[in-house]
């Protein structure tokens, strides 16, 4: 029957594990305060001029650090490698520079004999009548706007003086050949500057890497150097993965862009095209830009249309492809931000550091994100920012069960159940979910309502899945005539785990009853339904069929098994008085006892004495046991009596005796 193969792998957080129902769960992440957060985006917003230079720095010495190694790999020495490294990217972005500004200079001579198609173009939306004529209405009235603004008072002359006629008055500018120098070179000081700094910056943090990585190993994690040689080594591969394959994805996106509009007519076809390169580093914004300019001049160079509509077709084109199959192929895992993530970040480092921000928003955001991932006190910045689910599959499918929206339950369930059996779906994620509510129940934060809400939501779960159910049951009967398997038992093959085979349940009966509460019904729905794919004749009992007044009318007739599952722990003494009635009832079945909320490392010794205990045929603690017991086929355990001590009632002359004596 199905066959799995479960993952090992342990989580890298310390877990915390409730006693009485045997879930386990994370520890509540730490939030900053507001002056914490307050104080540090301060320090950034009013030390832009010194931190900006230092990011930039950062964010290139993780780009090149790669290119470093691979050139003392082939036995350059590291500062030569570390000098032509910068020097080389530092000339390609210099170069990138004077391309753009010849092509933008060139642009600008040409853009008085554009005029005339532009103004073509108006008329003719004018003479068609486009929006009903509100072209014309709305230049009407900004021209008489503009007209009102300017007008000015004419002023009285006085009788007795005549009117003079305006001399024309030329002022002709004198300025020394130093001064003209001055101020060409002055706006370009301040950038010239920072290229500088950065440049320096970048190549002695290339030289001393490896100190600067021991001293912030010093001062953020050296009590785990474990976990934050690890962050640092993700942050790394990471940021640099994203720089290099971001630059790919934009040649491979500006190249047939550049070649497209010269094919088109565009006049600079070049310089779109290295624009389109550098803003697609722009998140989401950026593509756009970078379209808006050559459409507006595909608008001004021919009369038509047809160019506009073209050029429109090449771009959205190529952004269909660049993001559907480039992407993905290069990217894989991507950044592990969240899309409204890059939205907020991009909002957030303009309004910190301008355009460069905006250039730099993903990139840093990375590297938080990254930091959150790997270091305890930083672990809001992953929860706020990454792209990982912020709740486990059974703390995310508890929520949705205890708001009453077993709709959306059922859609969590079969995304899982497209890489997992329902067995596991059940015992890593639906019983876990349950032992949550039970966990709430316990320490009285859950009313009557939300808890019969939240039972009611597992039943509906229960039956949405019936039909998952059903195609798992033949899947795995095609599956037994074929050795090829099928899809998912193949894609769960290929993971590393232990196999688990669980049991034919051809020709049994079993029943599954719930304990002691409206979740042990859910939890025992959940088992039948597994035992029903494995070829078992199921049903179900509540655990008000189970009490004391109404299990003599229990159905036990013709059944191998009675199953009964509890989400407490603490419900050993309950179970042992269950097993005895069942077993007087019908001494020919075998009861079984499951204790929902174990980690699988709890059997063998310990669920045995328990069973001997409390008399039953066998005690579970996980799905996998609960099945692999339900479904065996060994002979009943004979109730064993329990010895009691009788007192012998004395007659009523023996008693009257006994008093006289004893007065």
């Amino acid at each position: 029957m199905a066959t799995s193969r479960l993952n090992g792998a342990q989580p890298s957080v310390p877990l915390l594990r409730d006693i009485n129902t045997g879930i386990t769960a994370h520890p509540r992440t730490a939030l900053p305060t507001v002056a914490t957060v307050v104080t540090v985006v301060a320090a950034l917003y009013f030390g832009r001029e010194v931190f900006l230079p230092i990011a930039i720095a950062l964010l290139l010495t993780f780009a090149l650090a790669p290119v470093v190694s691979a050139l003392r790999r082939i036995g350059i020495p590291r500062l030569a490698a570390v000098i032509s490294s910068v020097l080389g990217t530092f000339s390609a972005l210099a170069l990138f520079s004077f391309v753009v500004v010849t092509q933008v200079g060139e642009l600008a001579q040409n853009v008085s004999l554009y005029q005339a198609n532009i103004l073509t173009k108006v008329r003719s939306l004018k003479e068609t009548g486009v929006g009903g004529g509100i072209i014309a209405r709305l230049s009407g009235v900004i021209e008489r706007v503009g007209q009102e603004i300017n007008k000015q008072e004419p002023s009285q002359p006085a009788a007795s003086q005549p009117q003079r006629e305006p001399v024309p008055v030329e002022i002709v500018s004198r300025e020394r050949p130093l001064e003209i120098l001055q101020k060409l070179i002055a706006p370009l000081i301040s950038p010239l500057a920072s290229a500088g700094l950065i440049i320096v910056v970048v190549i002695f943090m290339l030289l001393e890497r490896e100190d600067l990585r021991d001293r912030f190993i010093r001062l953020v994690g050296y009590g785990d150097l474990h976990r934050t040689t690890e962050a640092l080594q993700d942050a790394g591969k990471r940021l640099g993965r994203y720089l290099l394959m971001q630059l790919v994805v934009n040649i491979l996106y500006a190249v047939p862009i550049s070649i497209g509009l010269w094919v088109l007519g565009i006049p600079n076809a070049l310089l779109w095209g290295l624009l389109a390169l550098a803003l697609r580093f722009v998140p989401y914004i950026g593509p756009i830009i970078g379209a808006l300019l050559p459409l507006f001049l595909a608008l001004a160079v021919a009369p038509g249309w047809s160019l506009v509509l073209w050029t429109a077709a090449l771009f959205v084109i190529m952004e269909i492809i660049t993001g559907n199959v480039i992407e993905p192929w290069l990217y894989g895992s991507r950044t592990g931000l969240s899309p409204l993530a890059v939205i907020v970040a991009a909002i957030f480092w303009t309004w910190l550091w301008g355009p460069l921000g905006l250039v730099l928003s993903t990139p840093l955001t990375v590297c938080l994100v990254v930091l959150g991932r790997h270091v305890a006190q930083f672990e809001f910045l992953d929860v706020l920012f990454g792209n990982e689910p912020v709740l486990e599959p059974h703390a995310r499918l508890y929520q949705r069960l205890l708001a009453g929206d077993p709709d959306e339950a059922t859609d969590h369930a079969e995304e899982i159940l497209e890489e997992q059996y329902l067995f596991e779906f059940y015992g890593k994620v639906a019983v876990p979910a349950l032992l949550l509510g039970e966990q709430d129940r316990v320490r009285g934060v859950m009313d009557d309502h939300q808890l019969r809400q939240l039972a009611a939501s597992a039943q509906i779960l229960v039956a949405n899945l019936d039909d998952s159910a059903q195609e798992e049951a033949e899947e795995d009967d095609l599956a037994a005539g074929d050795a090829s398997g099928s899809d998912k038992e193949k894609a769960i093959d290929a993971e590393a785990g232990q196999d688990i085979d669980l049991p034919d349940g051809t020709g049994l009966a079993v029943v599954c009853a719930g304990g002691r509460g409206e979740l042990d019904d859910a939890a025992a729905a959940m088992l039948g339904q597994v035992l029903l794919t494995q070829g078992a004749v199921t049903s179900k009992a509540s655990f008000a069929e189970l009490l004391p007044a109404s299990i003599r009318r229990l159905q036990l007739d013709g059944l191998n098994t009675v199953v009964i599952g509890f989400l407490n722990r603490n419900s050993v003494k309950h179970a042992r008085f269950m097993v005895r009635r069942l077993k007087r009832i019908n001494p020919a079945i075998r009861v079984g006892v499951v204790f929902w909320g174990g980690n699988g490392e709890d059997h063998g010794e310990t669920t045995g004495k328990l069973a001997n205990a409390i008399n039953a045929d066998f005690v579970a603690l996980d799905m996998v046991s609960a099945v692999t017991g339900a479904l065996s086929r060994d002979l009943p355990v004979a109730l064993s009596t329990v010895a009691k001590r009788r007192v012998r009632r004395k007659s009523p002359a023996r008693r009257k005796e006994t008093l006289v004596s004893a007065k």
